[in-house]
């Protein structure tokens, strides 16, 4: 077996050792509000779960140069955004909203994404995502980085969670209902595939 020290490899050689060693990784799809209204759209597979209780996400927005995204700027000047979950029906779209764009051109509009109000808060969200989830900011931490920091950890609070009638049963999301994309590696993704249970432990 290979035993790699982080501190000999370039930022390049550690993220393709991470992306290709932690998959699958959901995608969120952000929506954030600039301070002139305009609707920012991106996507991130940094995204995890943080709390139940109360309701919490995470997503990491990394930097480029040391520069914050629109994303995280919007995020961290508004205390406002949007969590999509990403699936079959919405991936080309939204991998489209990836492409740099310059702050004031929309990614929603690029891709002719539906906007929707929002219940809690004043970012729009997209209609056409089964689930999204309306969250404001609970902290916002600049890490990494040896002269700067590398990325911007955002943890978010849900306040409003939407869910399509026909994946919502008894309390639950239908997995094969809600058909959620993947990212892997590269230009890679994976759909949800074949499942299995285990009985945990007492």
């Amino acid at each position: 077996m290979l035993s790699i020290d982080p501190a000999t490899n370039t930022e390049r050689e550690n993220y393709k050792l991470l992306i290709g060693s932690i998959i699958p990784r959901p995608i969120a799809f952000v929506t954030t509000s600039s301070r002139d209204g305009i609707v920012n759209g991106a996507p991130f597979s940094y995204f995890s779960i943080v709390s139940s209780n109360p309701p919490m996400i995470s997503i990491a927005i990394q930097r480029k140069e040391g520069i914050q995204k629109d994303t995280a700027r919007n995020i961290n000047e508004l205390k406002e955004f949007v969590i999509h979950i990403v699936d079959e029906q919405i991936v080309e779209k939204v991998n489209t909203t990836a492409a740099n764009l310059p702050p004031e051109q929309s990614e929603i509009e690029l891709v002719n994404l539906t906007q929707i109000n929002s219940t809690k808060i004043s970012v729009p969200g997209i209609k056409e995502a089964k689930i999204r989830m309306e969250c404001i900011l609970e902290k916002s931490l600049a890490l990494g980085g040896s002269d700067e920091p590398g990325c911007d950890l955002i943890i978010g609070r849900v306040v409003q969670f939407h869910v399509e009638n026909d994946i919502y049963e008894n309390g639950r999301i239908n997995p094969s209902g809600l058909a959620a994309i993947s990212r892997l590696a590269g230009q890679d993704y994976a759909h949800i595939g074949e499942t299995f249970s285990l009985e945990r432990p007492k």
